[in-house]
């Protein structure tokens, strides 16, 4: 009776799981990998047994399966091929401001002419799409082989989040580990991502699903780090940081938020709790500290009318601060140049030689003291 149980309890969420799938439309044939997924978990519980030639056409073949795992694997690695840098922005602590980062640090990028990716994982409380007041739907491709293309804040921005794909964005999402995990590798491999300097992904506090699919879906991964002053938060951000070594996630460096409060009437910052928390756990990991960004009400006013307050021509310590996190981020990982692959039997062009100069150097020596060049 007590496996008949659990049968039942799985039954029955596997038709829960199946009728949240009405808002994710890109590969129907994703249900029978979820219905495998449970039947092989349900039968180890209840003796080990496989299951995998008796469920019947819903399952297809353990070949099927494995094919269309590999599928996806291939159509993620060809769009990872593209995104010369992948930055997850992360924390241990719910409320420091990851989503504010990760939007002002995507806008600020994309500002300075990048081409930029922001991809929201935080899978129950997306919030990028609100902070950036952008509308509109995700639509489904018009061949199967084709990809789905995101929608575009600017033509340096491209943003997805699973809030484009609900009916009633007020609409609360109930799932699993599995449907988490399918839908973050979804927004790889089904988005069309195109060329990309830069991808910047915006997790959900802590060390769950979400970071540690992102983590183990996307190769050389790098992470920032965002925390407030506060020994709790800093307590939490710990967690995120051991997450990043047992994970082996580079860790380009610290944000500490709300450091200090920004007078709305002269601009002086004040420190009404504390400050220094962030640098100072930065140099006990040892790892680079990215700069102190202020509290400022205008910041958050800015985000709730989803005009974030970094593209205005506004002047405040944060605005400041946040462009010193941009420019330390961007020495720290430089968009990469991509390399020109001569195509099969191209003849590489001949160089003319250079004319000698009158110290030499384009004869094989040089005369410093006469040095032109």
């Amino acid at each position: 009776m007590s496996a008949l149980r659990v049968f039942i309890s799985y039954c029955c969420a596997i038709i829960a799981d199946i009728s949240e799938m009405r808002i994710f439309y890109f590969q129907v044939e994703l249900f029978s990998l979820f219905i495998c997924l449970y039947l092989s978990e349900l039968s180890q519980i209840i003796g080990g047994s496989t299951m995998a030639g008796s469920c019947g056409s819903s399952c297809s073949s353990q070949e099927s399966q494995q094919a269309a795992m590999a599928q996806q694997e291939n159509a993620i690695t060809k769009s990872l091929g593209k995104i010369k840098n992948k930055i997850i922005v992360m924390s241990g602590k719910g409320g420091v401001g990851k989503s504010t980062v990760s939007v002002n640090l995507a806008l600020g990028l994309a500002n300075r002419g990048h081409k930029v990716g922001l991809m929201d994982v935080d899978i129950h409380g997306p919030d990028v799409v609100r902070m950036l007041n952008m509308t509109g739907s995700l639509e489904p491709p018009e061949s199967p082989d084709d990809l789905v293309a995101t929608l575009d804040y600017n033509e340096n921005l491209k943003v997805v989040s699973i809030e484009y794909m609900l009916r009633d964005r007020d609409e609360a999402i109930i799932w699993r580990g599995p449907m988490k995990i399918q839908a973050i590798r979804q927004f790889i491999s089904d988005m069309d991502w195109g060329e990309l300097d830069y991808l910047i992904i915006d997790a959900p506090p802590g060390t769950g699903d979400e970071p540690l699919s992102v983590a183990q879906t996307i190769p050389n991964l790098k992470a920032i780090v965002v925390t407030t002053p506060q020994q709790l938060a800093l307590a939490d951000v710990r967690k995120s940081i051991n997450f990043c070594k047992v994970v082996k996630l580079d860790v380009i460096g610290m944000v500490e938020n709300m450091s200090g409060f920004v007078c709305p009437e002269c601009n002086a910052v004040v420190d009404i709790f504390k400050s220094g928390g962030g640098e100072a756990l930065a140099r006990e990991y040892d790892l680079p500290f990215l700069g102190r960004i202020p509290m400022d009400p205008r910041i958050v006013i800015a985000g709730d009318d989803g005009a974030p307050y970094l593209v205005t021509d506004a002047k405040s310590p944060a605005v400041d601060a946040f462009t010193k996190v941009l420019e330390a981020v961007e020495n720290r990982v430089p968009p990469v140049a991509p390399i020109q692959m001569a195509a099969p039997g191209a003849v590489a062009p001949k160089v003319a030689p250079k004319a000698a100069s009158s110290c030499g150097c384009g004869t094989g020596g040089c005369d410093t003291e006469k040095c032109d060049c």
